[in-house]
């Protein structure tokens, strides 16, 4: 390995040692064990935003330079926000060299990335979706991470935290669905009549009309025959 490649890989294990003493808020990173340039990250959708639920899936890859050159930032998992396997635009990866500062540390780059993953700005490598479809994707994405060999390698905390949230929404959406066929039944029951009583109210309610009927034409009759007799 090369000196500026000592350099890097010196560096990023003292940011890795910072991250694990104090992990940035809703971001986890991890490096590759194989390679100490290539790390991923997951970060979890910020409450009270589009990506509430959700957890992404990214990558950094830092060049031999480090940290005097910036390094590339990807974002993986479907997110609404930015481009999948896509070179990101942003001010902290290498886009943007002139604007990249060497103080700057890992958990610097991940606190800017998801600052700007909450912000609307644009950039090369953003695109522009709804609330709604940002939403939909932060379910999608936990089944869409769980396919992923490195994300399930490297994060198996958070493989188990998507399993329980996917067995919760099984439960749920059981529920729900079991819920609604009981209304269903329940509504198609009323509309053909079966409900409690209703045979016997029924046949006594015809009885009924049968005995008004007799009476009436039987006084009908009688009216008939007084009329005649007169």
């Amino acid at each position: 390995m090369t000196r500026k490649g000592n350099s890097a890989t010196q560096r990023l294990k003292q940011d890795y040692l910072r991250i694990i003493k104090d992990p940035v808020p809703y971001v986890t990173a991890h490096p590759l064990p194989s390679n100490l340039l290539e790390w991923h990250y997951v970060v979890r959708g910020p409450e009270g935003t589009s990506y509430e639920g959700g957890i992404y899936h990214g990558k950094l890859v830092f060049p031999g330079e480090f940290p005097f050159k910036p390094p590339s930032i990807y974002m993986i998992t479907p997110n609404g926000r930015f481009k999948c396997n896509t070179r990101l635009c942003l001010s902290i990866s290498d886009f943007h060299p002139d604007t990249w500062n060497p103080a700057w540390s890992v958990s610097t780059i991940l606190t800017g990335l998801l600052s700007f993953m909450v912000e609307k700005n644009p950039t090369l490598g953003s695109i522009e979706t709804s609330v709604y479809e940002k939403k939909q994707l932060a379910w999608q994405s936990l089944e869409f991470n769980m396919k992923n060999q490195t994300f399930c390698e490297l994060f198996p905390d958070v493989v188990q935290e998507i399993k329980e949230k996917l067995e919760q929404r099984q439960a749920a959406d059981l529920q729900t669905h079991n819920r609604l066929t009981s209304e269903s039944d329940q509504a198609g029951f009323l509309l053909q009549g079966y409900f409690p009583y209703h045979g016997i109210l029924g046949s006594a309610l015809a009885n009924v009309i049968v005995i008004i009927g007799f009476a009436a034409f039987a006084y009908t009759v009688k009216y008939v025959l007084t009329s005649l007799t007169k």
